[in-house]
């Protein structure tokens, strides 16, 4: 589960700040604002794989699906 984690959370991550530089060099706002939303993408997407993670170990079972 861990490399699954490392693949979705940092694999947005990496997308977050690669459009934060490209952004930042560009002067683009509307690409800035995308990020944003990636970032708030990213977010969610950590919490939901932290919470499935303790949930599924906890009850022993698949609750919340990680894509095992």
């Amino acid at each position: 589960m861990f490399i699954g984690t490392l693949k979705a959370v940092f694999g947005t991550l990496t997308l977050l700040f690669i459009l934060l530089a490209i952004s930042y060099f560009t002067g683009s706002a509307s690409l800035k604002q995308f990020a944003g939303y990636e970032g708030i993408f990213c977010g969610f997407s950590a919490i939901y794989l932290a919470l499935a993670e303790i949930i599924n170990k906890k009850f022993g079972k698949t609750i919340l699906p990680i894509g095992e």
